[in-house]
């Protein structure tokens, strides 16, 4: 080979090789951002559609796994059955009961949980999941995660707060306003000054529900009364001293709120966070369908031949003022139905209960400058079809559905 293509060879052998280094250096650097989490849910507990931490874990699962570079497990009945489960995790979200029997303090696991803290694992515990009892299980987890649900020091109603405005913080990413039903906690028991606690969701509870009643004890209590007026935080993201990070969450009582898209969202940001991936700009994106919310729901007492509203309603309405057909688009878990009325009152969003054959249907629209609530009371037919009266203020209607 002449000198001058001996020249050529090397400069096109050392392009390739450069390329082949950079390709190896992407790849080898795309394995090493792989992140996992790992998502622990409770055994069975409450009525169906209620407390479905096996199906809301396998549902972020889902979703976690359409985001690139982010690997997620899902341990049902409230533990691994090994410890070497831990190995390489990144992040740990405890979805289940809590109080005496919450997981992360059985035998010696708070020991357990401090090691992979320590390691700068985030942890991340949702609904009762965040509450602990008061002392050695409480001061845990205000290393863990920065707050806790302390029982009869903290409350836990059946409301809607109204969820407006965000902080700017890499768990909002893309969330939007939104207010669902559900048994959002709130008044936790914080670390002095709140160091290192950052309110990702917060609303002001109305003076209704300071009042109670309460999911359990019914109350009320004095002091949660005494703060009428007051802001609550309802989600929180903590920074540890170490540099490690954990949120709690209190919402999730009803497994059908995962189908509103930013419920679901700033959740799945926040195993992000913790798991210190990349929050993408717009927040993680997560596509599912109505029926994925009815999937992998724990046999928990729901009747054979039980029925399933999902879907889209045409419904015909009469009143003495005359007729009308609105829409209402369903998605219906267990005992509890979320959706989207659209009719001659605008839009609205709708909240419902599901007994049996029996079935309740409500939302508030605003009539004349004013909120009004709107009620459908009735019934599943043989046929599948539905049928009731309905009563909005003054006004009362019969009514027909169809899907």
């Amino acid at each position: 080979m002449n000198a001058r293509l001996t020249k050529v060879f090397m400069r096109r052998f050392a392009r390739s090789f450069a390329a082949g280094v950079m390709l190896f250096g992407l790849v080898s650097s795309g394995a090493a951002a792989d992140k996992k989490i790992l998502l622990i849910s409770g055994k069975p507990s409450h009525g169906p559609g209620d407390h479905e931490f096996h199906a809301g874990c396998l549902l972020l699962k889902k979703c976690l796994d359409q985001v690139p570079g982010i690997a997620s497990q899902v341990y049902p009945n409230g533990w691994p059955d090994s410890d070497s489960a831990f190995e390489g995790a990144d992040a740990v979200l405890i979805y289940a009961d809590g109080g005496d029997g919450h997981p992360a303090i059985q035998g010696d696991r708070i020991k357990l949980v401090d090691q992979l803290a320590k390691k700068g694992v985030g942890i991340g515990c949702a609904h009762y999941g965040v509450e602990v009892p008061k002392g050695a299980a409480g001061e845990a987890m205000h290393r863990w995660i920065g707050g806790y649900y302390e029982h009869q020091y903290s409350v836990n109603p059946m409301w809607r707060p109204d969820f407006k405005t965000f902080p700017e913080h890499a768990v909002t990413r893309g969330v939007k306003p939104f207010a669902l039903i559900d048994e959002w906690y709130f008044n936790m028991r914080w670390p002095e000054g709140m160091k290192g606690v950052t309110p990702i969701l917060v609303a002001k509870p109305s003076d209704a529900v300071r009042d109670g009643p309460y999911v359990y004890p019914p109350g009320p209590y004095p002091h949660i009364q005494a703060a009428k007026g007051r802001a609550e935080t309802m989600m929180w993201v903590f920074e540890r001293p170490d540099g490690g990070r954990g949120f709690g969450f209190t919402g999730g009582h009803k497994h059908v709120n995962w189908s509103n898209e930013n419920f679901r969202k700033v959740v799945l940001n926040a195993l992000l966070w913790i798991a210190r991936a990349e929050v993408p700009t717009n927040g993680v994106e997560s596509k599912i369908s109505p029926d994925d919310i009815t999937k992998n729901l724990d046999p928990k007492g729901a009747p054979p031949g039980a029925p399933n509203l999902t879907g889209h309603w045409k419904f015909k309405v009469e009143t003495s003022q005359g007729s009308g057909e609105p829409t209402f688009d369903l998605v219906h878990a267990g005992q509890n139905v979320l959706g989207r009325y659209q009719g001659r009152f605008g839009e609205a969003d709708v909240f419902g209960l599901v007994n049996k054959q029996k079935l309740n249907l409500n939302f508030t629209v605003n009539y004349q400058g004013e909120d009004s609530q709107v009620t459908y009371s009735g019934q599943v037919e043989a046929d599948g079809t539905l049928k009731g009266t309905a009563k909005f203020g003054e006004f009362e209607a019969t009514w027909s559905a169809v899907r």
